[in-house]
């Protein structure tokens, strides 16, 4: 499942990545051929639904005309007979028998009246107005000419209006004129009726057209005045400026015919429907062409998947050769078959690898040769190491016999004297004179065990390494004038007090040894030790100079007696110490001194 998975995963194989891309590139495609599909596929069947509740509305708007033609001529077929039996002078019950059976036969006739040729209505169903005058009702006026029918508002029953609700009744009024055969007019038939009758027309012709849709009828007269319609729409105007579509929620469609075209008292008929219904075929057809071209979308995508791992399959060996070759399981990569593009990487990688083991062949010679001298260098190396051990062996016998030559073998010398003399002088000191001198032997074997034991200590416990030349030269010259009483003071830069490595302790022993000098022989005063850091001109990084850096200066001088440096001192190896000691650290030495103008020794070295 995880090997699955991972052949779909972009970030590890190009077919799969390839294959992403045509994916997300054919649904991208697919959701806007959807889109477009679907918004031409609605409103192809907005205009197909407008088309066809047109249709209905123009059919509608015949089948009520057809409908009052039909009551008109019924009115007119009654108005005959009226004028035959009005010619055999049988009138009076004849006119009511021939108004109820009318009525009878068609119910929807709400009203129906004879008036003779002076206005006076003769008989009326229901007595309604029955004995008084229409003479200048406008239905009678336009009765006695031809036959016709209109609104009831603009037709009322009687001119006076006696009963509103008689006068102004909601429908239409229709009347024929009777005539005998001879021509001579004898009266009018006249006839109401009323809105519910063509409300119950307009259903019946729904329920026959409509079928399985759901339509709202809305009639309007020519003025636009709503007559039918929803509640919210009755008596508002239904203009082409009116919105019945109601944002969208509606198709809408009107009869062909403009009022001013059509017979009769030109209706407005609008059929309307639904836009979720009228348009859930469209919509359906959206959603069938967004899942088809989906579908095929992520089909392709997954073949393309497929067919790209079998075409990148040269492309995955050469790979994996590539693997076992960093690996180091083979030497080269064999070179694809073919003449496209993975051959001719193939053979570049081939080239490439074949150089790059020749070269690490190279390198392995180079390498082994390397280890021949780097063996030879070690041995070479550990030679020197042995001699430069050898070398500080010496160097330390060297320090331990100056030392001891500083302390041991003077204050041994001394004490040979001493004994010397009492051994000589035996017989001839009296017994206070001997005393004397066994004490100042005494004094001189304790200043030499005690400067056996400083030398040991100093030896033992550095101070220079852990406190600095500076701090180690302050502690060591307090000791040295409480010790021998000559005042000693020391001037020390901060660079060069602040020094602390090997160079620091040879220093500190050749001041060491010159303080003891000073103490022995020079019978001095005073005691100056001068510690100075010199910047070399180049200091700057712009004028850096590696062979000319910062030095540093060491001076030690007393006001002592001095003596002639050039004289041979047999037995004296303090000053060949200190010499041998500059030497080891590279540095300058010079001795300044004559007879009885003090002593002055200065050494330089680099920083």
């Amino acid at each position: 499942m995880m090997k699955l998975l991972q052949s779909f995963n972009p970030r590890q194989r190009l077919a799969a990545a390839i294959g992403w891309v045509v994916f997300f590139i054919i649904l991208a495609a697919a959701t806007v051929g959807a889109n477009l599909a679907s918004k031409e596929a609605a409103e192809r069947a907005r205009a197909d639904a407008e088309r066809l509740l047109a249709q209905f509305a123009t059919q509608i708007r015949h089948a009520i005309d057809s409908a009052l033609a039909t009551r008109l001529s019924i009115l007119q077929s009654t108005a005959a007979q009226i004028s035959v039996d009005q010619a055999m002078g049988d009138t009076g019950l004849r006119h009511d028998l021939h108004l109820t059976a009318l009525q009878t036969q068609f119910p929807e006739f709400a009203w129906l009246g004879i008036a003779d040729k002076d206005g006076r209505l003769l008989a009326t169903t229901g007595s309604m107005g029955q004995g008084k005058s229409v003479a200048d009702s406008a239905w009678f006026q336009k009765g006695r000419q031809a036959p016709f029918f209109g609104h009831a508002e603009q037709f009322p029953l009687f001119a006076e209006s006696p009963d509103a609700a008689v006068a102004h009744a909601q429908g239409f009024f229709m009347a024929a004129p009777i005539v005998q055969l001879s021509g001579e007019f004898i009266g009018v038939l006249g006839a109401a009726l009323p809105w519910q009758w063509l409300a119950g027309e307009e259903n019946h012709l729904l329920r026959q057209t409509q079928s399985r849709r759901s339509l709202e009828l809305l009639l309007a007269k020519a003025d636009g005045k709503a007559l039918l319609a929803p509640p919210a729409w009755l008596g508002r105007s239904l203009g082409s400026d009116a919105d019945l579509s109601e944002a969208g929620q509606y198709v809408i469609g009107r009869n062909l015919l403009r009022p001013e075209q059509q017979p009769g008292p030109g209706w407005i008929v609008i059929l309307r429907e639904s836009a979720d219904t009228a348009l859930a075929r469209a919509k359906l057809a959206q959603h069938t062409v967004f899942q088809v071209v989906f579908l095929a979308g992520l089909i392709c995508a997954i073949a393309v998947v497929f067919i790209t791992q079998d075409l990148l399959k040269r492309l995955v060996a050469l790979d994996k050769q590539a693997q076992a070759v960093r690996q180091g399981a083979l030497e080269n990569i064999s070179i694809p078959v073919g003449t496209d593009e993975i051959s001719r990487i193939g053979a570049t990688f081939a080239d490439l690898v074949g150089h790059l083991q020749q070269e690490k062949r190279g390198l392995a010679t180079l390498n082994a040769e390397l280890d021949a001298r780097v063996a030879q260098r070690t041995a070479r190396i550990e030679r020197l190491a042995d001699e430069s051990r050898h070398a500080a062996i010496t160097r330390e016998r060297l320090r331990l016999a100056r030392e001891l030559h500083d302390t041991l073998s003077h204050s041994l010398m001394a004490l040979l004297t001493q004994i010397r003399l009492i051994r000589k002088l035996w017989d001839r000191l009296d017994p206070t004179e001997l005393r004397a001198e066994l004490a100042q032997a005494e004094e001189v074997a304790a200043s030499g065990l005690a400067e056996a034991r400083a030398a040991i200590t100093q030896m033992r416990h550095n101070s220079v390494r852990d406190d600095g030349l500076g701090a180690a030269l302050r502690q060591l010259l307090a000791r040295f004038q409480e010790r021998s009483g000559v005042a000693a003071t020391l001037t020390a830069d901060i660079q060069a007090g602040g020094l602390a490595d090997e160079r620091a302790e040879t220093v500190f022993r050749i001041a060491e040894e010159a303080l003891k000098n000073v103490e022995r022989h020079a019978s001095a005063n005073t005691v100056q030790i001068n510690l100075q850091w010199l910047e070399s001109p180049s200091a700057a990084w712009s004028n850096w100079d590696p062979d000319n850096c910062d030095r540093m200066r060491v001076e030690i001088s007393d006001d002592g007696v001095g003596f002639d440096p050039i004289a041979p001192c047999p037995g004296h190896y303090g000053l060949r110490g200190i010499a041998e000691q500059a030497e080891l650290i590279e540095a300058s030495f010079e001795l300044h001194s004559q007879p009885g103008a003090g002593t002055r020794i200065i050494l330089e070295f680099d920083a």
